[in-house]
């Protein structure tokens, strides 16, 4: 893969993050009932940073969990190879609660849908809400985010890549080309 775009550097990623956040709390007023479940991987650090803002601004002590939607995926069977199944953490009850579903990256919807079977074998929640970094476009089901950083449109041979300091030493979203035969 070759990077072709810069979509955001560390200040638009705390900016985006910060605006989501902000919008989050216009529309939830309640944080006793509510939780935040990042998606593996980067979905998790992006969680992390958007609770512990809402701790800061609404004084409050909300835990996000983690969320792996590996073996939940429409297509991890016809990978022929083993998943490398991540942890899933929710340390705190999702039954009647309002959780809020974070992930950097929307694109078919196929990740988010298995997030919901996913979050289901573990209670029911009250409401579902999705937030994503980026929104680039090209879904294949009816799954809409109710909170996006950025809307791009992509071509199929584009990939979005998000780096994050805690995994990647750095906070950068590419957008990247596929090289032939990749």
């Amino acid at each position: 893969m070759k990077k072709i775009e810069l979509l955001m550097d560390k200040h638009g990623l705390d900016l985006a993050l910060t605006r989501i956040t902000h919008q989050v709390l216009e529309r939830n007023r309640d944080f006793s009932t509510f939780g935040v479940v990042g998606m593996q991987t980067r979905g998790v650090f992006l969680a992390q940073r958007i609770t512990k803002r809402i701790n800061e601004i609404e004084n409050c002590t909300l835990e996000s969990g983690i969320l792996d939607t590996t073996l939940y995926r429409d297509d991890y069977k016809m990978a022929f190879r083993q998943p490398h199944v991540k942890v899933t953490s929710i340390p705190f009850d999702i039954n009647g609660m309002n959780i809020l579903l974070v992930d950097d990256v929307l694109y078919t919807g196929r990740t988010v849908r298995a997030a919901l079977d996913a979050l289901m074998d573990f209670g029911r929640p009250k409401t579902i809400q999705l937030a994503v970094l980026i929104d680039r476009g090209n879904h294949e089901l009816p799954i809409r985010a109710d909170y996006v950083g950025k809307k791009i449109t992509t071509l199929s041979n584009q990939v979005v890549s998000l780096k994050v300091t805690e995994k990647d030493d750095e906070d950068s979203l590419w957008l990247m080309e596929l090289e032939k035969g990749e």
